[in-house]
């Protein structure tokens, strides 16, 4: 009788473990739309007194601040965007102030257009005006979607003559000063740090391709199929291979593309970064190799470092500070790693020896990588072109 009921217990806990991980997995995935954060991308060049620069906002995006898409049918059209020019206008004004040395210097939209990114598509607005003076500092204000959409940011790049600089704005840093003059090395590294840490937690295939590799790293397979590790040793070998070998070949390939030395198509990469998940998920259930998992993180995160650089060159590589800013977004998409592998094994870890976890988590998780992965490489590849229209990619 006992015996049955933790049986019966131990089924119910399989049960609403196996569902919540799935859940999990598919809020992390999101409307399968990896790669497609709530990002603006804002140019500013100062060239004396004059300010000119161009700001791109996802139209998915002005179309919450702004009343654009009139018909409700969630496909702006061109002619939707030039009838709210008013309205767009007026957002612009009221989302960004510029001070020069302490003097108001209004922005004003230019020119309207539609430009389409890997991440969609986005209303390109020029910008221009004529401080007073040529300034020696700006003082930005940045409030666009802070107070609807806290994970919104301001992608920041400002040139005054051969000076550079980036800058992140987001609601925890909305307001910057910039000294039109060599910025701080340490500052720089900082902000790529913290961008590269940013980029790998809400990259949810990069995330889950982690996950399908380090899931049987608390398992050994045998004949039986997977049973849990009895030693930490073998499991701590199995993690630091994986996570060795997926750092060593998307770092070789980040720093490739990052210099311009090789590069791929976007859609290229983005279609094998999802195999990459659903081959990675897909070897747990049906095994085609089980020792060497090592050489799958490698062999796969070399587009995984294509991905990176995809990123890091929509920030921008400050001039005379590539390296620097180079080492400092890997060295950020790193910590961001080793966060979720600390995760990841703390939690399997202590359930390796489970029977519910073999089955709700090796399987079960896996299946779920492999159905979201296998949705995401539909989108990427164009087989449901009909339904990206709907979904984006």
């Amino acid at each position: 009788m006992a015996s049955g009921i933790a049986s019966a217990g131990c089924t119910i806990v399989a049960v609403k473990v196996a569902v919540g991980f799935t859940v999990a997995l598919l809020a992390l995935a999101g409307p399968a739309q990896a790669h497609r954060p709530s990002d603006a991308f804002l140019t500013l060049d100062v060239d004396g007194s004059h300010l000119r620069g161009q700001w791109e906002i996802a139209l998915r995006d002005l179309a919450i601040v702004a009343d654009i898409d009139t018909n409700r049918d969630r496909a702006i059209t061109w002619g939707e965007l030039r009838s709210a020019r008013a309205a767009i206008d007026a957002t612009i004004e009221d989302a960004l102030t510029v001070a020069a040395d302490g003097r108001a210097c209004p922005v004003h939209a230019s020119d309207l257009l539609i430009n389409d990114r890997v991440e969609g598509r986005f209303a390109w607005l020029g910008l221009e005006d004529k401080c007073s003076a040529a300034p020696v500092e700006l003082h930005l204000q940045y409030r666009l979607l802070f107070e609807i959409d806290p994970t919104h940011r301001g992608i920041l790049v400002l040139t005054a003559g051969s000076i550079a600089q980036t800058a992140i704005l987001a609601p925890d840093n909305s307001q910057i000063t910039l000294r039109l003059s060599e910025p701080s090395r340490w500052r720089q590294f900082a902000d790529y740090v913290r961008e590269g840490v940013h980029h790998i937690w809400i990259g949810p295939d990069h995330i889950l391709f982690l996950v399908s590799l380090l899931l049987p790293c608390v398992f050994a397979r045998r004949s039986e199929g997977w049973t849990g590790e009895t030693r930490l040793p073998p499991v701590l070998t199995n993690v630091f291979a994986v996570v060795t070998a997926f750092t060593a070949a998307h770092s070789i390939t980040l720093a490739l593309a990052a210099f311009g030395v090789l590069r791929l198509p976007t859609s290229l990469t983005e279609g094998a970064i999802a195999l990459s998940v659903l081959f990675a998920a897909l070897n747990n259930v049906w095994p085609l190799t089980t020792r060497n998992r090592w050489g799958m993180a490698f062999g796969f995160g070399l587009f995984h470092g294509f991905g990176f650089a995809s990123v890091l060159g929509e920030l921008g590589l400050p001039a005379g500070a590539r390296l620097l800013a180079l080492v400092g977004f890997n060295a950020g998409v790193e910590v961001g790693q080793l966060s979720i592998v600390a995760v990841a094994l703390s939690l399997g870890y202590p359930m390796r020896g489970l029977e519910f976890s073999r089955r709700a988590v090796i399987s079960g998780g896996s299946f779920a990588i492999a159905g979201i992965a296998a949705w995401w490489f539909a989108l990427r590849s164009g087989l449901v072109a009909g339904l990206a229209g709907v979904l984006p990619r």
